[in-house]
């Protein structure tokens, strides 16, 4: 897998300072993706375990409040290949810190059913990310006042109480 960005202190993709990686690889292609670059699987650098090392070392302060996963996109198989051994030592290393994951395919109808993005390391990734942003961007429905999402369409949601409930619960962003 390779990767297009590094943020160290991000305030625009989750609650509070966060790290976010955006990883490269795409098949989505929105019509007005901000991040057209990540489309490509080979743009960016390789993810490797030195990735994975200044990573964790950016999100050891204590004002971090977690890790953000956007790209290109995180659930195209081959990158959820790489990720969720990533996201294995982010969450035992910072178990109180949380994961937020963006995705252009639907929890309902994609992740947790059988689609192109569903692979044998899905359900697991799915089980340590916090709060998953799903939804391809629709650039009709953008609306710039949205917090933490690009679209209308796009829904914010809490992961853990939606696998709890085997249904869709969006965080209260107000």
């Amino acid at each position: 897998m390779n990767y297009g960005e590094i943020k160290r202190t991000d305030v625009a993709n989750g609650t509070g300072v966060r790290v976010s990686l955006f990883v490269s690889g795409c098949t989505h292609h929105c019509k007005g993706c901000f991040n057209q670059e990540t489309w490509d699987f080979g743009y960016g650098e390789e993810f490797t375990r030195e990735t994975e090392e200044e990573l964790l070392q950016a999100l050891s302060p204590s004002y971090i409040a977690g890790l953000t996963v956007l790209g290109g996109e995180p659930f195209e198989p081959e990158n959820q290949k790489a990720l969720l051994p990533f996201f294995q030592r982010v969450r035992k290393q910072y178990p109180q810190k949380t994961i937020w994951c963006y995705t252009g395919y639907l929890l309902d109808q994609e992740l947790w059913k059988d689609s192109r993005a569903r692979c044998q390391y899905t359900d697991e990734m799915l089980s340590l990310i916090d709060v998953l942003v799903d939804g391809e961007f629709v650039q009709e429905r953008k609306n710039i006042s949205l917090r933490f999402r690009g679209s209308e369409n796009q829904r914010v949601i809490d992961l853990k109480k939606s696998g709890r409930e085997r249904g869709i619960i969006c965080l209260d962003l107000v």
